[in-house]
């Protein structure tokens, strides 16, 4: 258990790290290209985001999947099959869609699919860094496979610095030369990123050697033998949905972008007061509950390879207890943070963004970090069996239902923009509940009732304290002041709440990494104590 939390924990350090990077470098390449050269670079760098999300999102999750089950049966053999495999499969399928972006960036710019002709260079520059981040993620997926995330949380953290430091480099560099120059210089920053993840990925694998030739001597004689293409079929097989379900998430944005601004000048807002909206929805309320679900992302990454290996087992009960214990983590952390967001939503907006205006949508949207966080906990233990379709349908789903929400409810003047916050929260919880639905089929219950509601009523509990501390300390504290005093007590009241409640008890903190192994070794302290006080 420790070895699947301690995954998750450190795949979650690296998120927050690699989240803070990103933001401080949003500043500076803003400041350095300026509006117009921020805007040729996002006419580049959406196509990459795309074209990864097709060629590698899916392949990490693929091969853990298959490696986990290999290991689970004691098949070294076979890992090292699947891995050399895909990783071939993989250079092919990079080198293939890195030639097709360059070569096909001239029509993407004739037939005005990017309006801008100076994005040619910004767009051709991407293609180098996709061939590489196709073997990067067959490498990830491999070690994913072993529930040994540092390799991946390395990589993660190297990949962003050598981006973010090189983008910031290149623009300052080329900026004097053309602004066009600048941007490209921006987006080819991707292809040292993505380079110098694969190069800590390779030094993790060549430090594994020892391992894989001890696992090569204790080979099962008994392990099936699998073909190359029967190799091949499974991976894809298993990629393809997984691939088409993250492609779908950004599709949940993309449907805004086509029907809230329309429906709000449907029901009588000017055209630039409906942008303020929509950018009040995306721009501000939307990137708010990116941060609470790196913890939730983690988990599913880890999630997927300890439930394969326990399924490959035949081990129901171990997946229970690990798809439980994730669920649980994971209402220890959204629910909370869905209610600190939505009691504090206005002195955030006023705090981050300097208007207190996004603050009723980011009170709405922020249900959504709860549905969000059963959704990828839930895809993650039926990506873990196997079942990597069903998480992609449920998405689909969800889209079709956001885009009938979206159009009635935005479109309804007591709504608005709300309206629209409240279709994304309704698109979550549909994808979750059918998720769980089959969870509950394949595996049973793991979602604990009475847990929950422990949970929910510590949640409340802070919410209410972190409501009295702010109204009670604005005036002397002001308005930043008041939000940090809140939510320093509202992470005490929580604490205490959740272990008056017994929502968290000792054998709970024993499965945690570092504080588990501080428990244990003061409770063999103890027991080796009383043994001599008795003998």
């Amino acid at each position: 258990m420790n070895r699947f939390l301690k995954g998750a924990m450190i795949l979650t350090l690296a998120g927050i790290i690699v989240k803070v990077i990103g933001a401080f470098s949003k500043v500076l390449i803003a400041r350095v290209l300026g509006g117009e050269g921020i805007g040729l670079y996002m006419m580049a760098y959406p196509i990459y985001q795309i074209i990864v999300s097709i060629s590698a999102a899916g392949i990490p999750v693929a091969i853990s999947i298959m490696i986990a089950e290999k290991l689970a049966n004691d098949d070294m053999r076979g890992v090292q099959q699947v891995f050399s495999v895909s990783l071939r499969v993989l250079t092919i399928l990079g080198l293939v869609f890195s030639l097709a972006l360059y070569g096909s960036a001239p029509w993407l710019i004739e037939t005005q699919i990017i309006t801008d002709p100076r994005a040619l260079i910004a767009i051709q520059l991407l293609s180098p860094a996709i061939f590489v981040v196709t073997i990067l993620s067959c490498f990830r997926g491999y070690f994913q496979g072993f529930q040994y995330m540092v390799p991946t949380g390395t990589s993660q953290i190297f990949e962003q610095i050598f981006r973010v430091s090189s983008m910031v480099g290149l623009a300052y560099y080329f900026i004097d030369r053309g602004l066009h120059l600048a941007a490209g210089g921006a987006t080819f920053a991707t292809f040292p990123g993505v380079l110098a993840g694969l190069l800590v990925l390779i030094f993790f694998y060549y430090r594994q050697r020892r391992v894989r030739e001890q696992m090569l001597s204790q080979q099962n004689p008994n392990a099936i033998c699998e073909s190359n293409s029967a190799v091949v079929k499974r991976l894809f097989g298993l990629a393809i949905p997984v691939s088409m379900a993250n492609i779908m998430l950004p599709m949940v944005s993309l449907i805004d972008t086509f029907i809230v601004p329309k429906r709000l000048m449907d029901i009588g807002y000017y055209l630039n007061e409906a942008t303020t909206q929509f950018g009040y929805l995306t721009g501000m309320a939307t990137s708010l509950i990116g941060l609470p679900i790196i913890l939730t992302t983690s988990l599913a990454a880890s999630l997927v390879p300890a439930v394969s290996e326990a399924h490959a087992q035949g081990n129901v009960n171990r997946i229970m207890q690990r798809a439980g214990t994730a669920i649980k983590i994971a209402n220890m952390f959204t629910i909370p943070a869905c209610i600190g967001l939505c009691v504090l939503a206005t002195p955030i907006s006023l705090l981050i963004y300097a208007t207190p205006n996004a603050g009723p949508v980011i009170a709405v949207i922020s249900l959504s970090i709860v549905f969000l966080g059963w959704q990828q906990i839930t895809a993650g233990i039926l990506q873990g069996l196997g079942r990597t379709v069903i998480p992609m349908v449920a998405i689909f789903v969800g889209l079709l239902a956001k885009t009938f929400l979206d159009y009635e409810l935005t479109g309804t003047v007591e709504l608005g923009i709300n309206g629209a916050a409240w279709a994304t929260n309704l698109n979550f919880a549909i994808a979750a509940l059918i998720n769980y639905i089959f969870v509950k089929k394949y595996v049973g219950s793991v979602l604990n009732k009475l847990e929950l509601l422990k949970i929910a009523v510590s949640a409340m509990a802070m919410g209410g304290a972190t409501q009295v501390i702010y109204v009670s300390t604005v005036e002397l504290l002001g308005n930043g002041g008041a939000v940090a005093a809140a939510i320093v007590v509202a992470v005490f009241v929580y604490g205490l709440s959740l272990w008056l409640t017994k929502a968290v008890v000792k054998d709970d903190m024993s499965h945690f990494p570092i504080i588990g192994k501080r428990l244990q070794a003061r409770r063999d302290k103890e027991e080796a104590k009383l043994y001599e006080e008795q003998y």
